[in-house]
């Protein structure tokens, strides 16, 4: 409900430009909502990044704090809505025709509360931060007649693989709660440079963001920091080379999995924010391309029911390959061998 005391906020799907702070009230309907995506329903037409740069600044407040990105609300939530002044151009593109098939054909799963997407690497989950549109722009854009989806988890955008999307407010509210709860069994595939010789091993390291010089957001191991619990499991080795791991997680901590497996000597191979470029580049011809990590299953009690629901997602053929030339890598090596060795003349038979 909008307080009168100060102008109404205008309706969603016309430009903005008000000069006076405004308050409105979350309702039931708004509950489990995170407040960034709150923002990007009332206000269509303003930029994504024009709104995280309305949170970054502290513009916008719940119940008289500053809001992070990532704060839900609750009904009852009063939000203050900053003054907004936009040139009637700054009207966004909708999302490429291109973006939104490849997204159709990436959905691996769908009922009547989700949606399960095999996340392409490459494609964030959401505009900002330099993206303009990402997989939920598309997918809103593509089936307009879900009114109500909304991301239940994020991928870093170099990340493949499954992305759960609520198709109800009800289903979103109750897998949050799954998520908040550590109800949820998320597991990965990586492929982490040399060779892992830790075994099973949980690392419950705790994380802090920092802001380095120009914005960008670097994660460390801190005392300080959030809890952070990753399990990781030696699946296959590659000799010094690499060992393809499946890592499940108790926590979802920002680049959780690539922080800790870096801080244990391991970095994801690919990783150019926390990896060992000489290691990655020592994979490249293997194929690899782009940081080998991979959402590869999600399991949890299916909404309103007392149904366990898991889903898989495949790897892409890109690292599929990586990881069979790596199995095939001593026939490759003796195959270069020998087609680098000269010729050697046969001496002519004596007999």
């Amino acid at each position: 409900m909008i307080d009168e005391s100060t102008q109404n906020p205008p309706a969603a799907d016309v430009p903005i430009a008000h000069s006076k702070v405004s308050h409105v009230d979350a309702t039931e309907g708004d509950a489990g909502q995170r407040i960034d995506n709150f923002l990007m329903r009332l206000w269509r037409t303003v930029p994504k990044s024009h709104i995280y740069r309305l949170l970054r600044k502290g513009e916008v407040r719940v119940n008289g704090k500053r809001a992070k990105p990532e704060l839900k609300l609750t009904a009852g939530d009063r939000v203050r809505l900053p003054p907004i002044r936009l040139e009637q151009t700054a009207v966004p593109l909708p999302p490429s025709r291109s973006l939104q098939a490849v997204l159709q054909a990436s959905v691996i799963y769908e009922d009547r509360d989700l949606i399960v997407v095999n996340k392409p690497a490459g494609i964030a989950v959401h505009g900002g931060s330099g993206m303009s549109h990402g997989v939920i722009e598309a997918l809103r854009a593509a089936r307009p007649e879900l009114t109500e989806l909304e991301l239940v988890h994020r991928l870093d955008r170099e990340t493949s693989g499954c992305l759960l999307i609520a198709k109800r407010r009800a289903a979103l509210r109750e897998l949050h709660t799954r998520f908040r709860e550590r109800e949820m069994d998320k597991r990965y595939l990586a492929l982490v440079c040399g060779r892992w010789a830790l075994g099973t091993k949980k690392l419950e390291m705790p994380l802090k963001t920092n802001e380095r010089q120009g914005g960008e957001r670097v994660v460390r191991v801190h005392p300080d920091g959030q809890t952070a619990e990753s399990t990781f499991k030696r699946l296959e080795g590659y000799g010094q080379l690499a060992t393809l791991m499946e890592v499940s997680i108790g926590t979802g901590r920002t680049h959780q999995i690539r922080v800790h497996a870096a801080y244990a000597g391991h970095p994801v191979a690919g990783d150019e924010k926390y990896g060992d470029r000489v290691r990655s580049d020592a994979l490249k011809p293997f194929g690899l391309r782009r940081m080998f990590l991979h959402a590869h299953s999600l399991a949890f009690i299916r909404p309103g029911t007392s149904e366990t629901f898991s889903v898989t997602a495949p790897l892409s053929e890109e690292l599929q390959n990586v990881l069979d030339r790596l199995a095939n890598r001593p026939k490759l090596a003796e195959a270069v061998k020998v087609e680098k060795s000269p010729r050697v003349a046969r001496r002519p038979s004596t007999r």
